[in-house]
Formats: C-alpha cells, structure tokens, sequence
C-alpha cells in the first residue's frame, strides 16, 4: 500500500502541475471569476468530505476548488482499478485458454452394436407373422422398366398385318380386295362449283351421329385423320399416338368386324393422306423419322423416307401426281423427296428460318408456293428458291403471340389462310396475293386451350366449301363446330353420341360426311 501511496502521490504531483500551469493560462481571461465562483458552490454542496480529502493537497493550494475535486476523482479511480488486479487476472486466464484447447484429431463416431436394437418397427415391415414366426421368402419377380422411346421398326417395306384380326382370314383378304378396287374411283373435285351457305347450311343439318358410327379405331390419342374420297364406301383412316395407322369401313356390320389396326411406324403419326393419284395408297408420316406408303393391292407398307436422324412433324405432295414431297421437321429443317428416285433419302436438305415446324401445306394452285406453321411465326416459301444452307421466307406474319398449332391454305382456290393458336385465337388471312403481305381480314375467339392430355386443334378447311372450315369445341355439350371466313358460326355438330373432345377433324372431299377423333383413339363420323 505504501508503494502504491507513492505512486499515487507523484501521479498527482505531476497532473498538479500541469493543472498550474493551465490555471496561469485561464486567470488573464476575463471569465475566471465566473468559473471559481461556480466551482465553490459545488464544493460548498459536496459537504465536508471533499474538505477531508484535499487536506493532502496544502502544497497546491493555489488550486481552484474544481481542479482539487478533479485530482481527487483521479486518484480514486487508480485506487480502485490497482485494488482489482486486473493484469494478474488477464494472465490466469490466458493460461487457462491454452490448457483448453481441443486437439486437431477429429472426434470418432460411436460404434453401432450389432446386436443392438434399432427403433421400433412394424411387423409387416419387419416380414415377421404376428405370432412371431419369420414369414417365407417371397418368390422374386423380373423388374419390368417401361422404356417410353420405343425403337425404331426395321427399315424396308413391312407386311401389312392387322394387330386385331387374324391376316389369313377371308374377311381381310376382301377387306384388301375392296380398297384396291378403289384405286379405280376418281377423286378429283376441283371442277364443282362453290356451294351457296343456304344450300350448304341445309345439307349440315342433315347429318347426324348414332352409335353404329362410332367406335374405337386405334390405341391411344389421335393425331391425324383421313377421309377416303370414295364415293359408294366411306373408309375412314386414323393415325394415333402409338404409331398405329387404323382404318374402318363403316359399310361393315357389325361394325367391329370392318375395323383393322396396323403397326408402320413406332411413334406418333402425325400426318396422313390418301394419294391423290392413286387412292389406293395411304401415306404416313411419324415423329420416328420415317414416311410409309400402304399399298393395299400389295398389302405392304412401303417405306418412302427415312432419316433417323432427325423427327418428322407434317408433310405435303407438292406435285399432283404425288411423286414429289415437302417435308417439315420438328428442328425447323425441311427436305424435299422424291418418290421416283431410288432409294429412301432426300433430294435435298433444307434449313429454313423457322426453330421450329409444326405443319406444312402447299398452294393447292400455285404449287410452287408453301407454308409452314413454327412456334409463332407462320412463312411462305417458294420451292424454287430453297437454300439449303439457309433460306429466307417470301413473306412472315407475325401477328400470332403464341404457340402455333396450324396453318393451311383454302382448298380451292388458295386465297384464304387459317391459322389456329394458343391464344385462343382463329386468324383468317388474304392470301390471293403471293408477292405481297398477307393482310388479317378475321380474328375468331375460341378456346384452344386443351390442355396436357388432349390433342392441339386444329382448323382445317371443308374441301367442297371455299369459304368454310372445321374446329374442334371445349364447349358444352361437347361439339364440332364449323365456321365462316368472315368469322360466323355456320354449324355446330351436336349429338348424344358425341361425349368426348373430337381434336382432329376431317370433311370428306365430295360427300357431306365428317369424321373426328378424340383423345382415346375413338372415331365419331357424322353422315346423312
């Protein structure tokens, strides 16, 4: 304590003096009364211990009474902190720290007891009988793994088998008999003159559905469908999801018996047509990359092209004879194929502006020109001017704001062009003029929105009517509906045999009859 006085005492003797030497400073200050008379009524306030302390401080006397309280609060504060020790503390606890740290080894995982008893489980779980007996092993069975990408069919020609009836039967060998007699029937229409929307209207009215004409045709979804352009049979053609092609020949009763199911390609077809040259032949187009012709007088599937290499969405003849084809591909390319020339490959690759083609149609008279339908964007190309690094379309509209679903030229005259999109829209274009823009003259609303397990509308023209084309209906009761280009309804389709979303829809060239598929691979025809 003395050591500490001492100490105490020459700390104070050295701030007294530099607090002297400041008080010098202050008394030639005009406010240095006023400071000492505040300081001694503190002091005065303070009672008579600041008196005891300071009787120390006689050798300062020259101090203001504020200078003294302000040593006096510095030397208890040294007081009070060397009473607590604090270096000797800070020490201990630095030597305390190092002794606790943790080694660098990492910490070991308990050990689990092989006879130790896990959580509590269910019998069932545990294949344990409830009176305690383990139960026998149950027999092990193959892992089936469902494999969506079916593989390709083999290339060449396939024999055209029916899946559902037996091939050796004399019923299918009529069946083959008929359709090749039809190749002798004329299906050219293009001299019959445009019917008034009376007439036309009238002749609507007296078709109708009933449940001899309906009936599943195919397995799975629908894509595509065809109308044969006889005119004493009526033979309908499906294309469905499962790479099935079925036909059906509604003069059969009962009605079972004139339906046959082939299998030509593996995956979707999404393209079908009767040959227009020869309507004895059907040809098939598939998201597997490959185009077929069946030849009924043959019985055999014919393979017209093929490219594994890429997916095939829509084709078109481009001459009428059928010998030559424009095909669309669902990576934006398009090949031009030549059924005359042997073999099974392309005459020439093409890469248009398009990321992507949903269908194509060619002019049905300036067959030079065609169009395709891509993600929003609809183009018109001349097949003269086709590049095959890239080609630019005459002309683009661009007026759509979503997906495409289709896009397809009048049927006579090619003026017209009807578009369907996922904005809930039917858009009818000029098209009579190929050298300039094609302007929007009708914008229809409709509910396109089909949803993921139905299939896209698409609206296609009546062939025996200009003016008129066909589109499948989310409406209540469910409908087929036709409409007029400048945007009236003309006809609803309507029955109670109709109970299902009829997609894709198809007129027959001549006669006043209408077949459209559903979702579930079902035909609904109406007919008078």
């Amino acid at each position: 304590m003395e050591a500490t006085s001492s100490k105490a005492e020459s700390t104070l003797q050295k701030s007294s003096s530099d607090v002297h030497t400041e008080s010098n400073k202050r008394q030639n200050k005009s406010t240095s009364d006023t400071v000492i008379l505040s300081a001694d009524t503190e002091s005065s306030q303070d009672g008579d211990s600041d008196e005891d302390t300071t009787s120390g401080l006689d050798d300062f006397s020259g101090l203001s009474p504020y200078e003294r309280k302000r040593l006096k609060n510095i030397s208890e504060n040294a007081n009070f902190f060397a009473s607590l020790h604090l270096s000797e503390s800070a020490a201990r606890l630095r030597e305390i720290v190092k002794k606790r740290q943790p080694t660098e080894s990492k910490r070991k995982k308990p050990k689990k007891k092989e006879n130790e008893t896990g959580c509590r489980r269910s019998m069932r779980l545990l294949k344990v009988d409830p009176s305690g007996v383990p139960l026998p092993a149950a027999p092990s069975q193959p892992i089936v793994v469902a494999d969506e990408s079916q593989p390709l069919l083999p290339p060449g020609p396939l024999e055209m088998t029916p899946e559902n009836q037996d091939d050796n039967s004399e019923p299918f060998k009529g069946f083959l008999q008929t359709w090749a007699e039809l190749s002798k029937t004329s299906s050219k229409n293009r001299g019959k003159e445009l019917s008034s929307i009376k007439s036309y209207k009238a002749n609507l009215n007296g078709m109708f559905i009933s449940e001899d004409t309906v009936c599943k045709v195919t397995r799975g979804s629908i894509f595509s469908v065809a109308l044969h352009p006889s005119e004493v049979r009526t033979l309908v053609a499906a294309g469905a999801k499962s790479g099935q092609v079925g036909l059906w020949d509604l003069t059969h009763q009962p009605k079972e018996d004139g339906i046959y199911i082939f299998q030509p390609h593996s995956q979707p077809v999404s393209c079908l047509y009767f040959s227009p040259a020869n309507p004895a032949h059907i040809l098939s187009l598939s998201y597997d990359g490959t185009v077929r012709c069946g030849d009924f007088s043959r019985a055999v599937f014919e393979e017209v092209y093929r490219n594994e290499e890429s997916s095939f969405s829509s084709f078109d003849f481009l001459a009428e004879d059928a010998s030559t084809l424009i095909v669309g591909h669902w990576d934006g390319s398009m090949s031009l194929v030549d059924r005359r020339t042997p073999g099974t490959s392309y005459e020439k690759l093409i890469n248009s502006s398009l990321s992507k083609i949903r269908t194509v149609h060619v002019h049905p008279v300036h067959r030079q020109y065609f169009i395709t339908a891509g993600l929003r964007d609809v183009h018109i190309y001349d097949a003269r001017c086709l590049n095959p690094s890239r080609s630019q379309p005459l002309i683009s509209l661009t007026e759509h704001t979503k997906s495409l679903a289709s896009a397809y030229f009048s049927p006579l005259t090619g003026n017209r062009l009807v578009t369907t999109c996922a904005d809930c829209k039917l858009r009818i274009f000029d098209s009579s003029c190929i050298s300039s823009q094609f302007p929007l003259l009708t914008t229809i609303r409709h509910n396109t929105i089909t949803g993921r397990w139905l299939t896209r509308f698409q609206a296609v023209w009546d062939p025996k009517q200009e003016d008129c084309f066909i589109v499948g209906s989310m409406a209540y009761p469910r409908r087929v509906e036709i409409f007029h280009e400048t945007g009236k309804q003309v006809h609803s389709f309507l029955g109670e045999c109709l109970a299902s979303v009829c997609s894709i829809n198809a007129m027959h060239p001549t006669r006043y009859i209408l077949a459209g598929g559903n979702s579930s691979g079902r035909m609904h025809v109406f007919m008078n």
